[in-house]
């Protein structure tokens, strides 16, 4: 995957945890971003991996946006690796 089709990816994703209420609250909450931060920081790759790092925290919620976006559940983890910054972390 690309850099911009990841971009869109997170993208997508950041405006489905928009509408989500409760899930947003739980996101706000765990990263200290505003409302106000979810359209200003919407174009920098740091905060769409923290987007994404969010929503691969719980199967379910992994879930509940590649159903709702028409992705495959693979989709956000390659969009996270692809974005810069992105890159998975091995501690071994």
């Amino acid at each position: 995957m690309g850099a911009d089709e990841a971009e869109a990816v997170a993208l997508r994703a950041l405006a489905w945890l928009a509408g989500e209420e409760d899930l947003l609250r739980v996101f706000l909450g765990a990263s200290g971003a505003s409302p106000a931060d979810l359209a200003a920081r919407a174009g920098e790759p740091e905060f769409l991996v923290a987007v994404l790092d969010f929503l691969l925290l719980d199967d379910a919620w992994i879930t509940a946006f590649c159903d709702a976006e028409g992705l495959s559940y693979e989709t956000p983890a390659a969009a996270r690796r692809a974005l810069p910054g992105g890159a998975e972390l091995h501690w071994t």
